[in-house]
């Protein structure tokens, strides 16, 4: 198939055509239009081509009523968008009501996974919900200034033995800002990388370096040659930081590059 045809085709199928097969779910996480209105931001991803989205609660908030987070859920889904979870959620009290709640929100609004942000003395009470709800948590690192995960080997350590549903979402961005070889990490995850943030980083530790995929250092061929290579089926989420008020022309330029990568691996 020419890079042309490619390059025509909607994300999802483009991802499937290029990865032999197995379709490679890029999406977005939500939060990269985080100054946009739910309306705005269902049409924008649309406007990209993409058919899987994590809900931020800008776009969905967890204090909604129950037929307000029935009609969010709703306008995604009646848009073609398929919700592959939400997040991130904080989780800093040691309280089971306190967790439930955030664990109704997400079976409400059709989550399967919730990217998560516990505390270490919170993730372990999450296991008992997981394996009530059916709902997959997926620790989310945040870099050298996240106390609790700076890298996601820090949540797989401590979740090593704990239902396999409980797992990672790789932020490789902050991976890399921990110091952290990011297809090392993919690998020692293996089946606990439920989900992944994907961006890309001028300077391998510059917070503030952020640019469109394609245009900085990390490994963007490597981990989808790695995704490709063992089936991974979780989400590959665009988290896209910078120009938070005009967003849309970098991520666009970043599904184009990551289009093309996998085209290239055809």
């Amino acid at each position: 198939m020419s890079s042309a045809a490619v390059a025509a085709m909607p994300v999802g199928a483009a991802a499937q055509s290029a990865a032999g097969g197995h379709e490679i779910k890029l999406g977005v996480a939500s939060y990269s239009l985080r100054q946009f209105s739910r309306n705005l931001t269902i049409k924008s991803i649309k406007s990209m081509g993409v058919g899987y989205v994590n809900i931020k609660e800008f776009h969905l908030p967890y204090i909604a009523k129950p037929e307000d987070i029935d009609k969010g859920r709703r306008e995604f889904e009646n848009a073609g968008l398929k919700i592959l979870g939400g997040g991130t959620v904080t989780f800093n009290k040691e309280d089971d009501a306190d967790i439930r709640a955030y664990f109704e929100y997400a079976k409400r609004a059709g989550m399967p996974l919730m990217v998560a942000a516990p505390s270490t003395r919170v993730l372990p009470m999450l296991e008992k919900f997981v394996k009530e709800y059916d709902i997959k948590i997926a620790v989310h690192n945040h870099g050298p200034e996240d106390k609790y995960f700076p890298s996601s080997r820090d949540a797989l350590a401590m979740m090593k033995d704990m239902d396999p549903r409980m797992g990672v979402c790789c932020d490789i961005g902050h991976e890399s800002r921990a110091g952290k070889d990011i297809l090392e990490t993919l690998e020692i995850a293996g089946p606990r990388l439920l989900d992944m943030h994907i961006k890309d980083l001028k300077v391998a530790t510059g917070k503030d370096s952020q640019c469109d995929v394609g245009e900085g250092i990390l490994p963007i061929v490597g981990i989808f040659t790695y995704l490709k290579k063992t089936k991974y089926t979780g989400g590959v989420m665009l988290e896209y930081e910078i120009n938070g008020d005009n967003p849309v022309v970098g991520m666009q330029k970043s599904f184009a590059y990551m289009r093309g990568v996998l085209a290239g691996l055809a």
